[in-house]
């Protein structure tokens, strides 16, 4: 990011998706939300990002089929294994003001998509990238007077390394034990991106003073690799976010700080859903409540009916303990009978329909209590937070790159 020093540097981010995660990175990168608590996208302007790989179905409904397919293997993943990883590429966006906006943004993040594909390690493993060309830069566009955009590059996929399965002591071939049996892409975050030994100019190992090899981080590899894949693409003018603790940890610290915006569009939603729950539960009550009130009103009526029946006049008969009445009044005993016993059951229905409502509806109240407390408590935990990131001796211009998950 550029920080008042008038240099645009390439940034690139690799997070880490577990199965849980990947139904939400889905709705925001494919803009599936009917409503979205960050201001600053701009629905009209969604039309106008950019895929260069379109997702054929849901992300998790890809991934399975890559899985049936064979393209990839789950042999050994854990359930709650990171299934899914995420390169989120990034230049501030007064970059892209200066050299034309949305036209040079689609030509420079399509050179960084095929930057992406050598990093991941081949196109089959993408399930999706698209070009975010609809969220507004605030800060920019209010110092300039226009309206300014933040570009910057989605693209979600399968981490793979290859691995070997060799030949065990239980096959009937002797010769075969301990060769090749077959290679498979194992899905695995933590081997893909784990750190490398790092090596002098001439490529020899380098070692620590205690003689342990000095490893070079995933997350320095990553930004070697998109900056220099971007210089060698026809990019001159962008240079590698600084090399060091202090801009690595800016880096990180700025991600931190937009996964916090994230989580607090996410409350944000939560609240307004279960208030918009809560609505509909109250309409629904009333419904039944109404329905209720009517039922409870033809009983009424029938206790009249049954005042009638108890004045009717039962004549005895010669035939032991029967007795005669009226056809009309017999035919009156049985319809109201019948009408009782089926109001009744009307009745129960209702009552415990209407109290398992009640039940949902204080659940639901004590639910968006909660997380209008946690709201109030997470905005101003958050303020305070920010305030001290930001205060550090370096910080990020850009002019404003927009904090919210990009």
């Amino acid at each position: 990011m550029a920080r008042n020093d008038g240099i645009d540097r390439t940034i690139v981010r690799n997070v880490k998706l577990k199965e849980s995660d990947i139904g939400k990175t889905q709705k925001h990168n494919e803009r599936e939300k009917d409503i979205y608590a960050n201001p600053d996208i701009i629905p009209e302007r969604t039309l106008m990002n950019v895929h260069y790989k379109t997702p054929t179905a849901g992300y998790a409904e890809m991934f399975s089929q890559m899985v049936a397919d064979g393209t990839i293997s789950t042999r050994g993943l854990k359930p709650d294994a990171d299934h899914y990883c995420e390169l989120v590429f990034d230049v501030n966006s007064a970059y892209f003001y200066n050299h034309g906006g949305y036209a040079f943004a689609k030509q420079f993040y399509e050179d960084a998509y095929k930057a992406a594909v050598q990093i991941i390690g081949g196109e089959q493993y993408i399930l999706s990238a698209v070009m975010h060309a609809d969220e507004r830069n605030r800060a920019m566009s209010e110092a300039l007077g226009e309206d300014v955009y933040h570009y910057h590059l989605h693209v979600v996929y399968v981490p793979v390394v290859e691995k070997q399965i060799l030949w065990t002591k239980r096959c009937k071939d002797p010769s075969l034990v301990g060769t090749v049996k077959e290679r498979i892409m194992q899905v695995s975050s933590s081997k893909k991106w784990e750190s490398k030994p790092a090596v002098d100019a001439e490529g020899n190992p380098l070692f620590q003073k205690n003689g342990k090899p000095i490893l070079k981080k995933s997350y320095s590899m990553l930004q070697d690799a998109f900056f220099q894949y971007m210089r060698n693409a026809g990019y001159p003018d962008v240079e590698r976010g600084e090399r060091g603790n202090t801009e690595e940890h800016l880096t990180i610290t700025q991600f931190k700080v937009m996964k916090e915006q994230e989580r607090l569009s996410e409350l944000q939603e939560t609240k307004t859903e279960i208030q918009s729950e809560i609505t509909e539960l109250q309409e629904a009550h009333a419904r039944e409540s109404e329905k209720l009130d009517k039922t409870k009103e033809r009983i009424q009526k029938q206790k009249l009916d049954l005042k009638r029946i108890d004045e009717i006049e039962a004549k005895p008969t010669l035939l032991g303990n029967k007795v005669t009445v009226d056809k009309d009044d017999f035919n009156m005993v049985i319809t109201a009978a019948k009408k009782h016993i089926t109001q009744e059951k009307k009745e129960s229905k209702l009552q415990k329909m209407l109290d398992a409502a009640n039940r949902m509806i204080a659940d639901l109240k004590a639910k968006l209590a909660a997380a209008t407390k946690e709201l109030s408590e997470y905005k101003s935990v958050r303020a305070s937070s920010a305030q001290r990131i930001w205060s550090r001796k370096t910080t990020v211009s850009e002019a404003g790159s927009a904090p919210m998950r990009m």
